[in-house]
């Protein structure tokens, strides 16, 4: 006997095996465990330099910009963030979620 042949004559047993598996599809759905918002921790690098006595624009000028400059070549760096202030410069360096912190470091 043909094996499609058995499904065209039995449409009944058709029907139910194919609302059993759907209906197993929609159970089985509904049991992942799914997070719409994980925790990811980005590997980041904060760097601070200070430079006494120079105010925002000097701190972006004369350190900020250098050492961006020599940041932006390393691999598998996403993004750089960089907030001056009066005598102190944050640089804060986002990498790609696969790299190493301790190699980029």
């Amino acid at each position: 006997m043909n094996f499609s042949k058995y499904f065209i004559l039995h449409r009944v047993t058709t029907i139910l095996i194919c609302l059993s598996i759907i209906l197993f599809g929609v159970w089985a759905l509904f049991k992942l465990p799914v997070d719409q918002l994980p925790n990811v921790d980005f590997p980041t690098i904060l760097v601070n330099a200070e430079l006494a006595g120079a105010n925002a624009t000097t701190m972006a000028a004369t350190v900020a910009t250098p050492l961006e400059k020599q940041f932006s070549n390393i691999a598998g760096l996403k993004a750089i963030n960089t907030q001056c202030s009066y005598g102190i410069c944050q640089i804060t360096l986002e990498f790609e979620i696969n790299r190493n912190i301790d190699g980029a470091a």
